[in-house]
């Protein structure tokens, strides 16, 4: 039986979607392969089960099953890019406010 996690009562609505997408595709990618859960899950390291709760999308599948079965699929190397800072919007958001704040404090100073 899986272990039941407090966050994964609370996971918003988009975050449990994402999973479940991503978990679908896995299952696609695993059946195009022609591939079993058995077999799947044995070069995953994990049970059958764990396999299947990934392919549901269930939140609490360690990451590293996920990052496992990118990797099978040759998908890896597209795990660094989904925190990258360069598309961080609301990092953005923050930086462009700091750097008005700045500019309005430099104009008041030139205005005295």
């Amino acid at each position: 039986m899986p272990k039941s996690s407090a966050h994964n009562d609370w996971l918003p609505p988009q975050a449990v979607n994402a999973l479940r997408e991503l978990g679908g595709q896995l299952a696609i990618a695993r059946v195009r392969r022609k591939e079993s859960l058995r077999a799947w899950a044995k070069r995953i390291g994990v049970s059958v089960r764990t396999v299947q709760r990934l392919e549901d999308g269930d939140p609490g599948v360690g990451m590293g099953v996920y990052a496992a079965a990118l990797w099978l699929i040759g998908r890896a190397d597209a795990l660094p890019g989904l925190a990258d800072p360069s598309l961080d919007r609301g990092a953005l958001e923050l930086d462009v406010r700091a750097a008005r704040a700045r500019l309005s404090r430099t104009a008041a100073k030139t205005d005295r």
